[in-house]
């Protein structure tokens, strides 16, 4: 994937793009990689949620996003533990910029926002469609496409893909069992 240079715009704020990310997917690095493109500063924020199984640690996920947004200047990556408003406001961000795939997705984003909004109406909700190409990448979906030992290298980056299949092997599952 290449980075989107020589954009005649930008909109000089800070945005920022919170998820799980458990893995990051080539959705989600396109986000990125557009939003670098029209954003001053854009702050990747992960979700460390104690209430939620993830196949990766927020320090991982950490590792894997840092290392895909390295030649960003105005990429920053944060991991948070709390309301995404809050954050906002901690940094001075009035943007939440979240991607969507399909109508089920905005569904549930549009939900998300109109919370977001009752929490803190000063931050707003942005919506950036994927590329038609990640239109059906999902984190979960990916997870068990890997389980199965299907190939997921153009779902992810090779970084993400090498820490997947190690983590499968890891936990004594051999991508392609059944159990």
């Amino acid at each position: 994937m290449t980075r989107i240079d020589n954009w005649e715009y930008n909109l000089g704020m800070k945005v920022i793009f919170p998820g799980s990310f458990d893995p990051p997917t080539n959705g989600h690095f396109d986000i990125m990689n557009r939003a670098a493109a029209i954003f001053d500063q854009l702050e990747v924020v992960i979700a460390d949620n104690p209430h939620k199984k993830y196949l990766f640690s927020a320090d991982e996920r950490f590792e894997m996003i840092t290392t895909m947004v390295a030649e960003y200047p105005n990429v920053q990556v944060t991991i948070w533990r709390g309301l995404i408003v809050d954050f906002a406001e901690k940094i001075g961000a009035k943007v939440i910029l979240r991607g969507v795939r399909a109508l089920s997705d905005f569904d549930h984003e549009f939900e998300l926002s109109m919370m977001n909004r009752a929490l803190n109406p000063k931050i707003e909700t942005l919506f950036m469609p994927t590329d038609q190409k990640y239109f059906v990448l999902r984190s979960s979906g990916i997870k068990e496409v890997a389980l199965f030992g299907g190939d997921i290298s153009e779902m992810v980056p090779p970084i993400v893909e090498q820490k997947v299949l190690a983590r499968i092997r890891k936990q004594g599952k051999q991508p392609g069992s059944q159990g």
